[in-house]
């Protein structure tokens, strides 16, 4: 197994960090003891909870990355030989998440500089494995309970919502930075989480009267904070981006992809480029149709979203490019959403939907892994269990974002030359919204100038720089250092996936054999399932080597 860090440097920290912490585990030397390890260390790995609110105190923060020093000691002088590639994968995953964290407390530091850290109810769902962004622990995941809701269910919603007060006054303490961009995006943040408590107390008022008035104390202490949030924006000067080494160092280490900032850059401008120009050959083939109209009712949506999901299922099957799952059908139909009226923009992705629905459906493919991950469960508990710091970005984010462009290539919009410009527009959106991030956090960027760059790169002025959907994404982006180019650089990791497995096997690829052992290996980093499946692990030595 590659060492990354000197084990008599990690040794003299692991007695350091256990002579004032919980004793650490054993090394662990075999897959099942990892195992052990790995739910040992998501013990440690969340703060403790006081009084129903998690301690995220100065105090408490220097106490927990002074005792991760001993944790990634024991896992680094783990004797892994014999370990077969699965293992040893597993064993990567748990390295990353540590290096997740270690990013958290000597970088990042969201308790301290990030006040969107602590919003604390959501009432959607996300569409990939765990929360995208670093969340409060302990938060209210509302689409994690059935509806409508039991008195059991609506007793523990009210509980914690109950401790919000107490959770703000321990904010304002901890909130001690000086992250301008992300003190701005935050209040926003907080003001749409009182919106939502306000829907909930209305939502649940005839039924569930004390879970109402849970609500709407909870929404008062959420106006309060965003209140605070407001009054204190006059003394935050600082950048929020974490510069070009910091970036680099979590996206080698964290997301074990082998690339740098400076790589990044290029490859996402090579691909805005090629979406652009691919975008106005498209549009010249095309110059003698009629452009796409949008849908205009209700009606015509719900028919629309209903036979793109038969037509993009019926491809799928007839021309063998995924095993069908009974499962899958559901999984895509649950999402269609509720038709919107025009007035307003609706939003990038909706406006993509409203000319052609069957386009979107391929990068939802993200439910199609919440499903499997649901009812074809990995056998490894280290696979199964969604990991922290969305190190899993560049495989959820990638495929969904490729299944875009293979599924176009495979032959699905054939019949639909007009929805081919579609997808070319989502790649040029997707590459300049990540260069924007990008930018950011190369410190030569404002959050401003990030958005109207993404805007103005994004074709027919579908993505408005004042838009909620450029807001939130370069927001998420600052919060989230390596997630923004995920769904490109994730495309072209799985790109250079799918040419080494079929050169393996020159002359008898099969598609539809790929994707199901693809699929098979579960929502982890690219570069471990690259080795996995072509016993090639050079993609993730060179994400993972010591940087120069």
């Amino acid at each position: 197994m590659l060492k990354t860090v000197t084990g008599a440097a990690l040794l003299v920290s692991f007695f350091a960090a256990c002579s004032v912490s919980e004793p650490v585990p054993e090394p662990p030397s075999s897959h099942a003891e990892l195992v052990d390890f790995f739910f040992a260390w998501r013990a440690f790995n969340a703060p403790d909870m006081v009084g129903g609110i998690p301690d995220y105190s100065q105090a408490a923060m220097a106490r927990q990355h002074a005792a991760l020093a001993g944790w990634q000691a024991a896992l680094n002088t783990a004797d892994t030989t014999g370990w077969n590639t699965g293992a040893q994968i597993d064993w990567y995953l748990v390295w990353a998440e540590m290096n997740g964290l270690d990013f958290d407390h000597r970088v990042l530091a969201p308790w301290e500089r990030d006040p969107a850290f602590y919003v604390w109810y959501y009432r959607y769902p996300t569409d990939v494995p765990e929360r995208e962004g670093p969340t409060i622990h302990g938060a209210i995941e509302l689409p994690r309970f059935a509806w409508p809701l039991s008195k059991k269910d609506a007793a523990d919603i009210a509980g914690r919502l109950h401790v919000l007060s107490d959770l703000y006054a321990a904010a304002r303490i901890n909130l001690t930075g000086d992250a301008r961009a992300l003190w701005v995006t935050s209040e926003r943040s907080i003001r749409d989480q009182s919106a939502e408590l306000a829907h909930l107390a209305a939502a649940v008022q005839l039924l569930h009267p004390n879970l109402a008035s849970a609500a709407l104390e909870a929404q008062t202490a959420s106006d309060a904070f965003a209140d605070w949030i407001a009054a204190q924006l006059p003394l935050k000067q600082g950048p929020s981006g974490v510069g070009k080494e910091a970036y680099t160092w979590k996206l080698r280490y964290v997301h074990l992809m082998p690339y740098s900032w400076e790589d990044e850059v290029l490859l996402l401008e090579r691909e805005l480029g090629r979406a652009h120009a691919s975008l106005r050959l498209e549009e010249h083939r095309n110059r003698a149709l009629p452009a796409l109209t949008r849908i205009a009712s209700a009606q015509e949506y719900d028919m629309k979203l209903n036979e793109a999901v038969t037509e993009y299922m019926t491809f799928l099957d007839e021309s063998e490019i995924v095993p069908i799952k009974d499962y899958m059908d559901q999984a895509l139909r649950a999402r269609m959403g509720t038709f919107a009226p025009a007035e307003g923009l609706r939003g990038f992705f909706s406006e993509i939907t409203y000319r052609d629905p069957i386009v979107m459906r391929t990068h939802h493919y993200h439910w199609f892994d919440l499903a499997r991950n649901r009812e074809e469960p990995h056998a490894s508990p280290i696979r199964q269990t969604p990991l922290l710091y969305n190190a899993f970005d560049s495989r959820a984010e990638g495929m969904a974002t490729g299944m875009e462009e293979m599924m176009m290539h495979a032959g699905l919009l054939d019949d639909r030359p007009r929805a081919r410009e579609l997808v070319w527009i989502l790649l040029a959106q997707r590459s300049a919204r990540g260069l924007a991030g990008l930018y950011q956090h190369g410190l030569e960027m404002t959050f401003d100038e990030a958005t109207a760059f993404a805007s103005r790169w994004t074709p027919r002025g579908l993505l408005p720089a004042d838009g909620a959907t450029i807001q939130g994404e370069e927001q998420f982006y600052l919060q989230q250092p390596g997630y923004g180019t995920s769904y490109v650089v994730g495309k072209i990791e799985i790109e250079h996936l799918i040419a080494e497995y079929a050169r393996q096997r020159e002359g008898s690829f099969v598609l539809a054999e790929f994707m199901d052992t693809f699929n098979g290996s579960g929502v982890i980093p690219t570069t471990l399932i690259h080795w996995e499946l072509t016993g090639d692990r050079s993609r993730l030595l060179r994400a993972v080597a010591p940087q120069q």
